[in-house]
């Protein structure tokens, strides 16, 4: 084996520590002698051994058994070992001389560098023998593979990975070391599913280097354990080995050969680790909570740990039904410090059970638990079963997969007809539906698989109206055969928790023996499984099985597996006739042959051979809260392999059956929450198995929801409020807990202590007492007594209560009174609270005439209490008012005498003052007869609960009262019977078995007076009205005489009177009632002057009534008769073509001026027409007539508009005629308006400079020559000049400035002086500083180029562009030149410059004249020709061409 080990792997590190541990006495390492020089020599010497003549060394670690197990790791000595073993200069310093040459130097330091230098160079001498040694096996192994025969072979495992036992949270790391050529490919599987680092890159380390393969897994847990598989495979073929790796945690019983592991705290309390004991307390916890398939569910606690340490993390864990749950894509779980939450990311049926926080601290743990419920999602198809559930494996080889599941809960109404089993390959998303027609029973063998693939399933049921949806997949599960694994033996290694396994090695030749145990395990109509023993005989080679049935009584054997024998010692049959009986037997194979076969089994029948349970019995219903009810029930008798338990509730009578879970439960009593509080409620259950579900048990007897009624708890608080000489006045705080129903009495106890020594109890009372104050009697004077009491209801009598303190029976003498008693909080709000308390028993010299009350925070100190009233109430209750939301108060109170004030009561318990969701107030109300009525609603009604009416908080006897006390469901009402001043008061209402629900309603004599007035309105009621009798004109000149009633019946009537005569329908008087508006009316014609007087309406609806009137005399009269009579005529003239609106003007903002009306009742014969001082305006002048609008527009307005503008409607039907009188002071108006437009328009005034000055202007939308415009510098109006001008150009005005000075600097302004009564609008600008230098530097560069443009030497005219001549003759151009100074002239001839000859004459005379003559002009004078002038000023160039052509009759001659 060391043959094949290559060289670099024998120096190769141990992977794990525990080799090392085990075997370090069987290690050997070789050590060289040989010096750096003789290691080369070697490389000179060819032929010779490589490796020195001493031991070759080795670094392989072995066992007893010579099994190489590991790789050992060459570990320096110390300094001085090293010396002596490593070097030959290291053996110089042995001689003598050196030790003499070694005393001289006595520094340690030299010392300590030669041992340095001496490990260096031994370190190198070592790093080469192995680089030497690594290169020759690398050219032996190059020969090697070069040769054809040794070329490829199959991977081989040199070492393999060995098993581990490890704690939780350790490391752990497999190895391996393959040879093989090619390089084989490793992969390492975790229970057959290949491990993928990249998706778990915080938990897996896969390393492959110089062929050793390793796996590392981090921080392992419980789901680390398991069996890996490394797996090497190349192009020869692929070979496996196997390791298994268990964790342990510190719970339970630990194996004796393992280390305990280091426990905290102590056998019994608390436990303390560094002083510290830390308290946990769970708060903010969920409730039982209800969910939907796919829905996602979040449960969370508060969790507060004190004291609080930093980043101390307790264990919060999570459980389900008892099983911890580990965070997976269905459970996420977070701590976020003081808060642990669960969240379900998609809830399936399998998420419903028991949840379970558990806390754990180094002092001990808290649990809290509550109940998830999980719903059906909505069925796809009406009617469709519920999905199944717990989809799993429960058995798997290469052949087949045994999945198994639940029956769902609900069916759907229909009997499920079965169910079909769907199958994925891990990695792809593909379902096949496995089995072509359901089946009923709830496991079944999956077939056709591949092997050593990974699947997952999932199941759906079925009934005649559908399929349901899929149920949650299975884990993944591998379809491998677990023959194919190895036969491993382990024994338990030190306290490492190894676990050292190896394999036997096959014996060859050797037919295996018969097979043992064969049975049936398990059968069905559509399959039989059947399982075996292999034989005895131990290591047997390749051993498989064939498997033969035969039928019952005969002989005759068939091998079922004919073509391939199965590994597995297990096998399912399919395709078996049902109702037949068989027999069964199996045989070993190898390749030594086929052996005998196995004992047969007994005779089979082909059926499920598991029943349905039978149905459970004796359902039993109890109550157990408001919305829960116990059910238990007498369990299925001889049922097999049951699976749990369903349980369904209907309301009485309503015959519809609901599920309580949807996951069966394995108990026989179950909680079933959800339900309405008051309803009825029966229930029933069935069980379930894998063969299907029973039949439904009973019916239950029916039962109320509404919390279970239980013995109060003990009472608490007991005081003496008084004591005389044998007697003793007790007094005692109501139990928290009243068990569900009213308090009947309590039973006091009471005993004597002597010296300490209690004796035995005695009962005060034999009937029971209702108060919860007590005389004592027959004690025995100056002796010590301790009490006890007993709450009672009619569930019976709770638990004493805990022993009072000692008191001693003596008669009090004190002069003040003793403490009150039975504190009591009501009508808590946010900033108030109600307290109520008993006068003392006790009332001391004189009777008490007084209470004071004290509060404080429930936390404050006790220097904290302070006075709630300054000066005594009489009462025995109080407001407290001006608190602070949310915060916890207690109060006492203290009684009075002439005295002084007594000891003070106990303690109220605390009281937050919060106003709780859904209260509600007394409300008063008087009904349509005058009845008065206090009105009360509680929302937290229980079915025990009752209202208990108080005034002044005392309770009302309903008998003697003056209220009638009325409640319906959740309402009550108490009504006064005689309403007066003896019925004021502080009514109050309190609602029993709540949490403290009530409220009250203080009558005042004033508020009394104000419902008795109501009262009053309501027994004699008035009609109200919206609005009194009122008249308004109509159309036509019509009347209108109108009220409104706030709202009046179908039966109301109206009396229309005038002047103490009732007046009717008829010509003159038109009468109407709107009896939902409640308006009521009469309308007339006209006023004629015997109408003068008063009109009355009087009104009648039912029992009530009322009456207006309106008084038309004299002014009134006839102003009313006018515009009736002005209204009449507006009618006639409205109906031909009339003015709506009457002829006017308006000035739009580009300052045109457009007179307009508005016409109505007009049709395409009207004509209108427009007239100006009598005369008609011509059609010209923009007559518009559009949309019921008239408009006349004058664009630039001037004087000569003004005048009389009329406007003429008509047709056939009448004419309408309005006029507009634009005239004088109108006119004047008018312009205005305009010119405050145009002022508005004007721009800001701005600065330019011009070549003769500076320029000042603004411009306008529009200009009129009729605009007042004055200019100002200073403030002062401008007196214009030469040189200082204004003007206007288009709609700029402008200011000019010429040769402007230093003078001119200041201020200057333009106004428009409108008369509009609101002053006139002025611009400003400042030209001085900056500005004015800018201006004026700008202006003298402006005269500059002025001066140089005009001077500038010109072209003027007598140029042509182009010049056509005939050959011969002569051209003369002549072109006037203007500059000064003289400008210079310059001709030229293709941008050459020509001088004046014979042929070409140029002249330049008078100093404006320029010619150009060409005497007798021939083909090359053909050319562009330009003239240049130029002067100081600037250059101007004037370009034309010469073309000269040759006639067509003295062409050909030249030619």
């Amino acid at each position: 084996m060391s043959a094949s080990v290559p060289f670099y792997r024998k120096h190769q590190r141990s992977y794990d520590r525990g080799y090392r541990y085990q075997l370090a006495g069987r290690y050997s390492a070789g050590t060289s002698g040989g010096t750096r020089t003789r290691g080369l020599d070697w490389l000179s010497q060819p032929g010779l051994d490589p490796l020195p003549k001493r031991t070759k060394p080795s670094y392989l670690a072995v066992d007893r058994e010579n099994q190489i197990i590991g790789y050992v790791v060459p570990m320096f000595r110390t300094s001085q070992e090293f010396a002596e073993g490593y070097s030959d200069h290291t053996r110089l310093r042995d001689t003598a001389a050196y030790m003499e040459r070694c005393d001289r130097f006595t520094s340690g330091l030299e010392m300590e560098r030669s041992e340095q230098i001496a490990r260096k160079e031994a370190m190198r001498e070592s790093a080469q023998r192995i680089s030497f040694n690594k290169t020759l096996y690398e050219h032996d192994e190059h020969f090697k593979r070069m040769n054809e025969d040794s070329l490829l072979h199959v991977p081989e495992f040199i070492i393999k990975p060995r098993s581990h036992t490890v704690w939780e949270k350790q490391c752990v790391r497999l190895h391996c070391t393959v040879s093989g050529w090619p390089d084989p490919r490793v992969v390492w599987y975790k229970n057959n599913v290949a491990i993928d680092p990249l998706a778990k890159a915080s938990k897996y380390k896969i390393e492959s280097k110089y062929s050793v393969h390793s796996l590392e897994i981090n921080s392992c847990d419980f789901e680390d354990t398991a069996q890996y598989r490394v797996s090497a495979m190349n192009v020869k073929g692929e070979v496996s080995a196997f390791a298994s790796i268990v964790v342990k945690r510190f719970k339970g019983e630990v194996d004796t050969f393992l280390p305990a592991p280091r426990r905290s705290g102590v056998k019994d309390g608390p436990v303390s680790e560094y002083g510290i004991t830390f308290q946990t307390h769970i708060v903010d916890n969920f409730g039982v909570s209800f969910g939907r398939e796919g829905e996602t569910l979040s449960l969370g606690c508060t969790v507060i740990i004190y004291p609080a340490l930093h980043r101390y993390q307790p264990e919060v864990q999570w459980y389900r039904d008892g099983v911890l749950l580990s965070p997976s894509k269905w459970n996420h779980m977070h701590w976020s410090g003081d808060r642990a939450t669960l969240t379900l990311t998609h809830l399936n049926k399998e998420d419903e059970g028991l949840y379970t926080l558990r806390v754990t601290t180094k002092s001990g743990y808290k649990t809290y638990s509550a109940y998830v419920f999980v719903r059906d999602a909505d069925a796809e198809v009406e009617g469709a079963p519920g999905a199944p559930l717990d989809v799993c494996c429960l058995d798997a080889n290469k052949d087949y997969i045994i999945v198994s599941w639940k029956q769902p809960a609900v069916d759907g109404g229909n009997s499920i007809l079965g169910y079909f089993v769907d199958r994925c390959e891990v990695g792809t998303t593909h379902w096949i539906q496995c089995n072509d027609t359901p089946i009923k029973f709830a496991r079944f063998p999956v077939t056709g698989l591949v092997e050593g693939r990974s699947y997952i399933f999932r199941v759906r049921a079925v009934n005649k109206s559908g399929i349901s949806r899929p149920s949650r997949v299975s884990e993944p599960v591998a379809a491998m055969d677990p023959a194919d694994r190895a036969r491993m033996r382990g024994t338990s290694a030190p306290w490492t928790g190894q676990i050292i396994v190896t394999e036997e090695e096959p014996a060859e030749g050797i037919v295996p023996g018969r097979p043992r145990e064969l049975q049936v395990t398990e059968a069905t109509k559509n399959y039989l499984v059947l399982s075996w023993k292999p034989p005895g005989e131990k290591g047997l080679e390749g051993v498989m099985y064939y498997v033969e049935k035969c039928v019952s009584g005969t002989d005759s054997w068939q091998r079922v597996n004919t073509e391939i024998p199965v590994r597995s010692p297990r096998f399912a049959l399919f395709d078996l006739a049902e109702g037949k009986s068989y027999c069964f037997r199996v045989r070993c194979c190898n390749a030594a042959g086929v052996g005998e076969p196995s004992d047969p089994t007994e005779a089979t029948t082909v059926g499920d051979k598991l029943d349905t349970p039978s149905a459970p019995s004796k359902v039993v219903p109890t109550r157990n809260t408001d919305t829960s009810v116990v059910v238990s029930w007498e369990a299925s008798h001889d049922a097999k392999e049951l699976v749990g338990y369903y349980i369904e509730a209907s309301i009485v009578g309503s015959n519809t059956w609901e599920p309580c879970n949807n996951k069966p439960v394995n108990v026989t009593r179950f909680i079933c929450h959800g339900l309405t509080t008051g309803e009825k409620y029966v229930f029933r259950v069935r069980a379930v198995n894998a063969a299907g579900l029973s039949q439904f048990s009973p019916e239950s007897e029916p039962v109320e929801v509404k919390a279970a009624i239980a013995s109060p708890a003990p009472p608490y608080g007991i005081s003496v409020l008084e004591c005389v000489r044998d007697s003793m006045v007790l007094a005692w705080k109501q139990p928290a807990f009243i068990g569900g129903a009213d308090i009947t009495g309590y039973f006091v106890d009471y005993r004597e202590v002597v010296d300490g020594v209690e004796g035995k109890w005695h009962e005060a009372n034999i009937k029971a007492i209702s108060e919860r104050a007590y005389r004592v009697t027959d004690l025995k004077e100056n002796r010590k007594y301790q009490f006890q009491v007993r709450a009672a209801n009619i569930a019976g009598v709770g638990i004493p209560s805990l022993p009072s303190d000692t008191f001693l029976c003596e008669e009090w003498t004190i002069a003040v009174p003793g403490p009150p008693h039975d504190l009591e909080l009501r009508e808590v709000r946010g900033d108030s609270m109600v307290l109520l308390w008993k006068a003392p028993v006790y009332q001391g010299r004189d009777p008490v005439n007084g209470f004071y009350v004290d509060m404080k925070e429930a936390e404050a100190p006790e220097e904290a209490w302070r006075g709630v009233n300054t000066k005594a109430t009489g009462n025995t209750f109080i407001k407290v008012k001006n608190l602070k939301e949310q915060e916890s108060y207690v109060f006492r109170v203290r009684a009075q005498n002439q005295a002084g004030v007594g000891k003070s009561s106990d303690i109220s318990e605390p009281v937050q003052a919060v106003t709780k969701p859904g209260t509600k107030e007394i409300s008063v109300d008087v009904d349509d007869d005058g009845v008065i009525s206090l009105n009360f609603e509680c929302a937290n009604m229980t079915p025990d609960s009752k209202f208990v009416w108080s005034k002044n908080y005392e309770d009302v006897d309903e008998s003697a009262s003056r209220l009638t006390v009325e409640t319906k469901g959740n309402k009550s009402k108490a009504t006064f019977n005689s309403p007066g001043e003896e019925d004021t008061g502080i009514y109050s209402c309190l609602v029993t078995h709540t949490d403290g629900d009530s409220s009250s309603y203080t009558i005042s004599p004033e508020e009394m007076k104000r419902l008795l007035e109501i009262s009053r309105d309501h027994k004699f009621p008035t009609i109200p009205l919206k609005s009194g009798l009122a008249v308004e004109m109509l159309e036509k000149g019509k009347v209108r005489f109108w009220l409104q009633a706030e709202q009046i019946s179908p039966n109301a009537k109206v009396d229309y009177v005038f002047n103490d005569n009732v007046v009717t329908q008829g010509e003159k008087y038109k009468m109407n009632i709107d009896k939902n508006t409640g308006v009521v009316e009469m309308t007339m014609e006209s006023l004629m002057p015997e109408d003068e007087g008063t009109f009355t309406f009087q009104m009648k609806d039912g029992k009530a009534t009322n009456q207006s009137s309106l008084v038309l005399i004299g002014d009134v009269f006839k102003d009313l008769q006018k515009e009736s009579e002005f209204q009449r005529k507006e009618w006639f003239r409205k109906q031909g073509p009339h003015f709506i609106e009457y002829l006017g003007y308006e000035v739009t903002p580009e300052c045109c001026v457009v007179l307009k009306c508005k016409v109505g009742n007009i049709k395409k014969e009207t004509s209108a027409l427009w007239y100006k001082d009598g005369r008609e305006i011509k059609a010209d002048e923009k007559l518009g007539f559009t949309e019921g609008v008239l408009k006349l527009e004058i664009a630039q307005i001037s004087k000569k508009d003004a005048g009389v503008y009329e406007t003429v409607l008509k047709d056939d039907r009448g004419k309408d005629t309005s006029k507009l009188n634009l005239t004088d002071q109108r006119f004047k108006d008018l312009m205005n308006e305009v010119f405050n437009y145009i002022a508005n328009s004007s721009t800001p005034l701005k600065i330019t400079s011009t070549d003769q000055g500076i320029r000042l202007y603004t411009f306008v939308s529009y200009y009129n020559d009729l605009l007042p415009v004055t200019w100002h510098y200073k403030d002062s109006p401008i007196a214009f000049s030469e040189r200082l001008k204004s003007g206007v150009v288009g709609d700029q005005l402008w200011l000019q400035i010429s040769e402007p000075t230093e003078k001119d600097m200041g201020k200057y302004a333009i106004e428009f002086n409108i008369n509009d009564g609101k002053g006139g609008l002025r611009r400003t600008v400042e030209l001085s500083g900056q500005a004015y230098e800018d201006a004026l530097a700008e202006f003298k560069r402006l005269k500059a180029d002025a001066i140089a443009e005009k001077n500038r030497a010109r072209v003027a005219g007598g140029l042509p562009d182009v010049v056509t001549i005939q050959e011969g003759k002569a051209l003369n151009l002549t072109c006037n030149i203007s500059g000064e100074p003289l400008p210079q002239v310059t001709w030229l001839k293709n941008d050459k410059e020509l001088t004046s000859n014979e042929h070409c004459i140029l002249r330049f005379e008078s100093g404006k004249f320029a010619s150009f003559t060409i005497t007798a002009v021939s083909t090359v004078d053909t050319g562009k020709y330009s003239i240049l002038v130029k002067n100081k000023y600037g250059t101007e160039r004037a370009e034309f061409t010469v073309s000269v052509f040759i006639p067509e009759d003295v062409a050909p001659c030249k030619k």
